[in-house]
């Protein structure tokens, strides 16, 4: 008896993983949950849910997030992804960039990979380290830190990051020594405190 309980689908399981996660879901998450692919189309059919973006569900009564398109983007990289660049930068609030695409680091062993990128998603190739992150939500983002890096290598306009860098250093994010990079990147054109 208690095999057959294990076989079932554990809609409570399923939505448990949805709520920490926006509402999404992944089509790995649900077969863990006991959903195959056919159970999953059932419930697709049934209103019960909706494809995002392959791999990727949404359960339909599930309040909107702030953040889904980044969750979305996230579960696509097999959680493997960090949100970065002038995508985190603007969820840290650190100046008025205003990302026209996600931008997500992938491990740099996905260099190799082939697989089709998500319309609005721009990929870097790195491997960021635990220090370097921090969660936003159901996310992880590069810290302050490494998103002022990964902006002055990718050549954010100036302007973006002196303002960046300033509210990083007023808000106690970063250090004046952790901001070399950015030095480096801002020296033609006057510095950080320009």
């Amino acid at each position: 008896m208690a095999e057959l309980a294990a076989d079932r689908p554990d809609w409570s399981g399923l939505y448990e993983i949805a709520a920490a996660q926006e509402g999404l879901f992944t089509t790995k998450q649900a077969a863990e949950a006991g959903y195959s692919a056919q159970l999953l189309i059932h419930h697709i059919r049934a209103g019960r849910a909706r494809r995002v973006r392959r791999g990727v569900y949404r359960l339909v009564h599930f309040p909107a997030g702030d953040h889904e398109d980044l969750v979305a983007a996230w579960l696509w990289s097999e959680q493997a992804g960090v949100v970065s660049h002038e995508t985190a930068l603007a969820l840290l609030g650190l100046s008025d960039v205003l990302p026209s695409r996600i931008h997500l680091t992938l491990p740099a062993s996905w260099r190799a990979r082939r697989f089709r990128v998500p319309k609005g998603v721009a990929l870097h190739h790195a491997d960021v380290p635990a220090a370097d992150r921090t969660w936003m939500g159901a996310v992880p983002i590069t810290s302050a830190c490494r998103t002022l890096a990964d902006c002055a290598q990718a050549s954010l306009s100036p302007e973006l990051l002196r303002q960046a860098a300033r509210q990083a250093l007023l808000r106690g994010l970063v250090t004046r020594a952790e901001l070399a990079e950015v030095d480096e990147a801002l020296r033609p054109f006057g510095g950080v405190d320009a």
